[in-house]
C-alpha cells in the first residue's frame, strides 16, 4: 500500500530527521526569507483539489459515504514521493471515493477513528515513509527530538508501530470492517523478524495487528484488486490470489495445500530457539524478492501459517508514468498551513524518474522494498512533472533531485531478459557488474539534457546516491563506456551543487565485500577523475563520503585504518553513521544471529554501547577530544603504529592541528587556501584578556 522510496539505508529521511524547523528568531537573514516564503507562500488550490481529511471536506464533494479510509503516520503531502497520496489518488483514479485521516491521535477517545464513520469497503494503514521506529529512535536507541514528516517537526505526532497501534484500536471500533496493512513498516515486517529497539525476534506483524491483509511492496496494483474484489461481495479472508499480498490462515486454508514449489521457511518457534534458522529463512526470503519469477512462501506461527504470494512483474513505464501523472497538487494539505514539514522542504523541488534498484547493498531496504529491477518511467512523464514544478510560486530556478534510489541506474536492464528470467543473484553488480547488464547512460543523459532545455530551469542537480562504480565499469561494449565518461564529466561539471555525496561506505575490502559495496581502490580511482574535471572545468567541488561503523564484520582496526585512510584523503569526516539494524536485510539477520546467512559461518558485529563508541570515535580523529581516547584504543589493541599516522608525535596539550572549515576533498590546487599556521585554542582568549586591561 506504499509508495515510499526508502533511500539508501532509508537515507534521504534519515537526512532529514536533522533538518531542524525554521525558526521564527532564526538570527540569519537567509533563515529568515526562507521561513518568511515557506510560510507565506499562498496554495493554488482549493481544499476540494486536495483528498478529504475531515467530515466537512467530505460533505464539499457531496459524498454520502467513503469506499476508502487511509490511516497514515506521517502528514498529508499530496505528492508522488508520499504513498499515503499515491495510494489514495490512485483508488480516487480507479473510481473509488478514498479520504485520509493523518497523523490520528491514538489516545482518549479516539474521535480520529470516528469522525469519519465506518468505510463501505475498507480501512488501509500505513506507518509512513519509514519504519516508525528508525523515525522515533537513533542507533543507540534514544528518541529523536524531531520527526521529518510531522508538521514543524513534531516527535509525538506517531506512535511506535503505527500498524499495529491503528490496527488494534479499528478493529475494536469496527471489528467488522476489513484492516489492509502497506508502507514499509509492514512490507519489511510481513515475517518472522529481528527487531533491534525490542532487542527480540518478532512475529509477522499480522499477528501482533490483527490486520486482515499485508501489501507489500510497491502497492499501487494490490490496492484496487482488493476494492474491486471487495466490491464484488467477497469476504477478505477469501481473497488469498493477488500477487504481492501476505496473509494469514490455518493450513487447511492454504490454497491447493503446501505445494513442492512452495518455499516453506523454518516455523517462528524455531527460529526463536535456533538464530542459524532465521538466518537460513532470511536468505530463501531475499533469493525470492529477487526473482523474475519467485516461489510462494510460507511460514508457521501460532499453528497457523503467513502465506506471502510472489510478486507482480515489474511494473512497466506506462503503469510507472500512470502512478506519477496522477492529479497530485504537490502541496501540504491546508490544514499545515503557518506550519514547515522538513521531509517536504527537502523534496519539493525534486523529481523522481525510477524506482527499483539493482546495487543489493547488504544493509539497504530498497530492493527488498521496491525490488531489483528498474522501472523508469517515460521522458514525457518526467518532463511534465518538471513542467508543473516549474509553475510552483515559489520555485527559482533549481531541481534539487533528478534521481531516483541511485541517481545512475535510469533505463538499465539485462540485455538477454531470458538470462534475467533464472537469475537470482541480490545484486547486478556486486561481487561483479554482470556481463548482461546494459550499462549504457545514454537514456539518463537524454533526461538531463531535455530537463536543463525547459524554460525556467537554471540548473538540475543530482542529490540521489551516484553509483560510480557503474561509471568506472569496463564494458565490452564501446558504446556504453563512452556515455559513462560522458555522463561523468556531465554530472561533475553541470548537477553538482557543490558537494557530491557518494557511499564508499568503508575503507577495508573485507567489510566491504560483506556490505555488497565495490572494493575501496574504486574510490580512489572515481576521486582522481573527479579532481581532474574540476581542476580541468575551472571548478571547487567537493566529493562528501559516506562511512558506516559497526557493520556485522568490521572491527577497531578496520575503524582505525579507515581514520588514516580519510585523514590521508584530506577528509574530516561528516555524514557518518553507526550501522543500524533494522528488518529484512542481510546485514540485520548476521547482526543478529551471528551468521552470515549465505554461508552460515560465524560472523562478529560490534553490539555494545562500549563496542559502537570505539569504532565510531575514529571518524572524528581530527576532534581535539577524541584524541587520548582514540590512542588508548589504539594502544589496547595493538596499533600503536597508527598513532603516528594521525597525530604529531608531539604531547597533545590543547593544541588544534586541523582547519575545522576544510571539510570534505578539494581539488589539489584548493589546498593553498588552508590555513598554513596550527590555531592555538588560547589565542582568542589571550587577545580577550589584553582587550580587557
Amino acid at each position: 500500500m506504499s509508495n515510499n522510496r526508502p533511500t539508501r539505508r532509508q537515507s534521504k529521511a534519515a537526512q532529514a530527521q536533522n533538518t531542524k524547523p525554521l525558526r521564527k528568531d532564526s538570527s540569519t537573514g537567509e533563515q529568515k526569507n526562507k521561513e518568511h516564503e515557506v510560510r507565506t507562500t499562498p496554495s493554488r488550490f482549493m481544499l476540494t483539489d486536495f483528498l478529504p481529511t475531515t467530515k466537512k471536506e467530505v460533505e464539499l464533494r457531496k459524498w454520502n459515504e467513503l469506499d476508502v479510509i487511509l490511516f497514515s503516520a506521517d502528514a498529508y503531502i499530496d505528492h508522488p514521493a508520499f504513498g499515503a497520496a499515491v495510494i489514495g489518488r490512485t483508488l480516487e483514479a480507479a473510481g473509488y471515493r478514498v479520504a485520509i485521516v493523518p497523523q490520528p491521535d491514538w489516545h482518549g477517545d479516539f474521535r480520529d477513528f470516528k469522525k469519519l464513520g465506518r468505510p463501505r469497503l475498507y480501512f488501509g494503514i500505513s506507518a509512513g515513509a519509514m519504519d516508525s521506529m528508525v523515525n522515533k529512535y537513533t542507533a543507540n536507541k534514544r528518541l529523536r527530538s524531531e520527526d521529518a514528516y510531522s508538521p514543524d517537526g513534531r516527535h509525538d505526532l506517531r506512535p511506535e508501530y503505527p500498524s499495529i497501534v491503528y490496527s488494534k484500536i479499528l478493529r475494536q471500533l469496527y471489528p467488522d470492517v476489513p484492516i489492509v496493512l502497506g508502507g514499509i513498516e509492514a512490507s519489511l515486517r510481513r515475517l518472522s523478524h529481528y527487531d533491534y529497539w525490542k532487542d527480540s525476534l518478532r512475529k509477522s506483524v499480522l499477528c501482533d495487528s490483527g490486520a486482515d491483509v499485508i501489501i507489500y511492496g510497491m502497492g499501487e496494483k494490490q490496492i484496487v484488486s482488493i476494492a474491486q474484489e471487495l466490491e464484488s461481495g467477497r469476504n477478505i479472508k477469501d481473497i488469498k490470489e493477488i500477487p504481492q499480498i501476505a496473509y494469514l490462515c490455518k493450513k487447511a486454508d492454504i490454497p491447493e495445500g503446501i505445494k513442492t514449489d512452495d518455499i516453506v521457511l523454518h516455523s517462528h518457534e524455531e527460529c526463536l530457539h535456533n538464530k542459524k534458522f532465521q538466518s537460513e529463512n532470511f536468505r530463501h526470503i531475499e533469493e525470492e524478492s529477487n526473482k523474475k519469477h519467485a516461489q510462494r512462501i510460507l511460514q508457521e506461527v501460532d499453528g497457523q501459517y503467513i502465506v506471502v504470494n510472489p510478486p507482480y512483474p515489474t511494473m512497466s513505464t506506462a503503469e510507472v508514468d500512470a502512478a506519477y501523472d496522477l492529479p497530485y497538487t504537490r502541496e501540504p494539505h491546508p490544514k499545515y498551513k503557518g506550519k514547515v514539514i522538513p521531509a517536504y522542504e527537502m523534496i519539493k523541488f525534486s523529481v523522481n524518474i525510477h524506482r527499483g534498484c539493482f546495487g543489493g547493498c547488504a544493509f539497504c531496504t530498497i530492493s527488498a522494498h521496491q525490488g531489483k529491477f528498474i522501472a523508469s518511467r517515460s521522458k514525457e512523464s518526467i518532463l511534465k512533472e518538471v513542467k508543473q514544478v516549474i509553475q510552483m510560486p515559489d520555485f527559482k530556478g533549481y531541481l534539487s533531485d533528478l534521481g531516483g534510489p541511485s541517481a545512475n541506474m535510469y533505463g538499465m536492464a539485462g540485455k538477454n531478459q531470458k538470462a534475467c528470467e533464472h537469475c537470482k543473484r541480490p545484486s547486478c553488480i556486486h561481487p561483479e557488474i554482470c556481463p548482461n547488464l546494459n550499462t549504457d547512460h545514454s537514456k539518463l543523459l537524454e533526461i538531463y539534457r531535455a530537463v536543463d532545455a525547459l524554460p525556467g530551469i537554471k540548473k538540475s542537480f543530482i542529490g540521489s546516491g551516484v553509483r560510480y562504480d557503474l561509471l568506472l565499469h569496463d564494458s565490452k561494449d564501446e558504446k556504453a563506456n563512452q556515455s559513462a565518461r560522458e555522463y561523468t564529466r556531465e554530472l561533475i561539471k553541470k548537477h553538482v551543487s557543490g558537494r557530491l555525496k557518494i557511499a564508499p561506505e568503508h575503507t577495508s575490502d573485507r567489510v566491504l565485500q560483506l556490505m555488497r559495496k565495490p572494493s575501496f581502490k574504486q574510490f580512489y580511482q572515481f576521486k582522481r577523475i573527479f579532481d581532474r574535471i574540476n581542476k580541468e572545468e575551472n571548478l571547487r567541488q567537493q566529493i562528501i563520503p559516506y562511512f558506516i561503523s559497526s557493520h556485522p564484520g568490521c572491527k577497531e582496526e578496520d575503524m582505525a585504518e579507515l581514520a588514516v585512510i580519510t585523514k590521508d584523503l584530506d577528509f574530516h569526516l561528516e555524514q557518518v553513521q553507526d550501522f543500524t539494524p533494522t528488518p529484512m536485510t542481510v546485514s540485520t539477520e548476521a547482526w543478529y544471529s551471528g551468521y552470515d546467512p549465505y554461508t552460515l559461518e560465524p560472523i562478529f558485529s560490534a553490539k555494545t554501547p562500549r563496542e559502537k563508541l570505539a569504532q565510531r570515535q575514529f571518524f572524528f580523529w581530527y576532534k581535539p577530544e577524541e584524541r587520548k581516547n582514540i590512542e588508548r584504543e589504539l594502544k589496547r589493541i595493538g596499533r600503536s603504529d597508527l598513532i603516528g599516522k594521525l597525530y604529531d608525535n608531539k604531547p597533545f596539550h590543547g593544541r588544534v592541528n586541523y582547519d575545522p572549515k576544510a571539510i570534505g576533498s578539494s581539488p589539489a590546487d584548493d589546498k593553498r587556501s588552508r590555513r598554513k599556521k596550527p590555531y592555538k585554542q588560547n589565542d582568542n582568549w589571550n587577545k580577550g584578556k589584553k582587550n580587557r586591561r
